[in-house]
């Protein structure tokens, strides 16, 4: 495993519990934890931003330049996260089954039509195969 890789993994992962026991301190009211889990919460993501600027300064690569095809990109994913999320909170928690699959369903179609706009279309590449 190459350095800049291990790094990024130990800082996702802290980051990345951080964040969700800030969320957890949020939104679970018996643990009456709101304002700590805001903290918590930030930090976790200014940790996890931390790791994204590091991880491309070990490997070597450019910073991310911000455009407005990177910030719409990302809403759109955001969104379409949240879509996702909201569909399954439909479903399991207020019991709306079809309402919440059409929802999810929108999230995930949203989310996987992230790769071609970050990828773009490329030709295959592959060559014909004769069979003799």
């Amino acid at each position: 495993m190459k350095k800049s890789s291990f790094v990024a993994m130990i800082m996702g992962t802290i980051g990345g519990l951080l964040a969700s026991v800030g969320m957890c301190m949020c939104l679970l009211p018996e643990w009456d934890a709101f304002t700590p889990g805001v903290v918590m919460g930030a930090i976790g993501f200014v940790v996890l931003l931390a790791t994204v600027i590091v991880w491309r300064k070990m490997t070597g690569k450019t910073p991310v330049k911000l455009s407005g095809k990177t910030i719409g990109i990302t809403l759109f994913g955001t969104i379409g996260a949240l879509a996702l999320g909201v569909g399954m909170c439909f479903t399991m928690v207020w019991s709306n089954i079809v309402l919440g699959i059409l929802i999810g369903i929108v999230g995930i179609v949203m989310l996987l039509s992230l790769i071609p706009m970050t990828r773009g279309f490329k030709p295959s590449g592959a060559t014909e195969v004769r069979y003799e």
